[in-house]
């Protein structure tokens, strides 16, 4: 692994990034989280300003729906530049002798992110309602993100039919893998008998979650975790942050285990001038929890092929309790 502290070729792209003379690393601690991702503390003293700094770059092994560190680089900016409450962007390095693997670097921002201690720890967050309507705003904030010619570079064409196209590309996964799999067959099929007509297109955040994002005593400090972002229908970041894998203990607060709906849903209709459609976004909903078994599935398949073990298979464990959900989302009668 290569170190972070004394590294003089980190500390000197560091220092053109910074546009500063003098810059040292003085600490570095991996941060918790990332299975997918790594993410590393920089403790930095630039021109004699302490600054804290993240690192992030792959892990060893990542999942094929993952885009690159420099994709994600170019989705945080034009984050930032749009006024989302992301982390302020440093730079991005191709270079894989500086740190070990090409890597971007962002501000440090403080605050709270584990999605468990979140929903549990009413302390976090300030007022719930307000944090809801906080985070819907923000999603919405989010969509109307107009890609530059650089950014749209890296998202290609948008799709024609976002839903079919999910539809084909879960079971297309699911198959890779040769995994059967009786429950995510049905909810697969019965997703592609009840897809919504096609409609609008956006740029999707589609990993909106509890868990994703920080948040401290008083409210949200920012949107994280931007590997999966892509071209969607608008209605499916709200089905992903409303699934019930997300809620942890508290399945009753159907936003994020952090409010009911009514406050999420105002915040991103008032800011989106957007309607929402309660059966598209069940819709969505049934999707998001067929793809987090997807993951799951994947994530135990990296494990068995010797990867790093114990996050993997425990991660690969989810995919039973999420597929009861899907069933029980399905069933006849059940209601949108």
């Amino acid at each position: 692994m290569t170190s972070f502290v004394g590294n003089a070729a980190l500390e000197a792209w560091l220092g053109d990034a910074l546009k500063a003379e003098a810059v040292s690393v003085e600490g570095a601690g991996k941060l918790s989280g990332g299975a997918i991702q790594e993410s590393w503390g920089l403790d930095v003293r630039a021109d004699g300003a302490a600054l804290a700094l993240v690192l992030r770059r792959d892990a060893e092994g990542t999942i094929e729906a993952s885009r690159s560190r420099e994709e994600e680089h170019e989705l945080v900016s034009a984050a930032w530049r749009a006024g989302v409450a992301v982390p302020k962007p440093v730079g991005f390095c191709r270079d894989p002798a500086v740190a070990g693997r090409p890597f971007a670097v962002v501000e440090r921002v403080a605050g709270v992110g584990y999605g468990p201690k979140i929903v549990r720890d009413v302390t976090l967050g300030g007022d719930r309602a307000a944090l809801g309507r906080d985070l819907g705003r923000q999603l919405a904030r989010i969509h109307a993100i107009e890609p530059d010619a650089r950014l749209a570079g890296v998202l290609g064409p948008k799709p024609a039919d976002p839903a079919r196209a999910e539809v084909a590309l879960m079971r297309a996964r699911l198959d890779d893998m040769g995994i059967e799999r009786p429950g995510l067959e049905w909810g697969l099929r019965w997703a592609e008998v009840n897809a919504p007509a096609p409609g609008e297109v956006v740029l999707s955040h589609q990993d909106f979650r509890t868990g994703n994002f920080l948040v401290d005593a008083s409210g949200l400090t920012a949107i994280l975790d931007w590997e999966f972002a892509g071209w969607s229908d608008p209605m499916a970041d709200l089905g992903w942050f409303c699934a019930r894998c997300w809620r942890f203990s508290r399945p009753d607060l159907e936003a994020g285990g952090i409010s009911d709906r009514t406050p999420f849903y105002a915040g991103y209709a008032e800011a989106s001038g957007r309607t929402i459609e309660p059966a598209r976004v069940h819709w969505w909903e049934v999707m998001a929890h067929i793809r987090w078994a997807v993951i799951a599935l994947q994530q135990g398949k990296r494990q068995a092929s010797g990867a790093e073990a114990l996050s993997l298979a425990l991660t690969a464990r989810i995919a039973d309790p999420v597929e009861l959900n899907l069933l029980r989302m399905t069933a006849p009668g059940a209601v949108a």
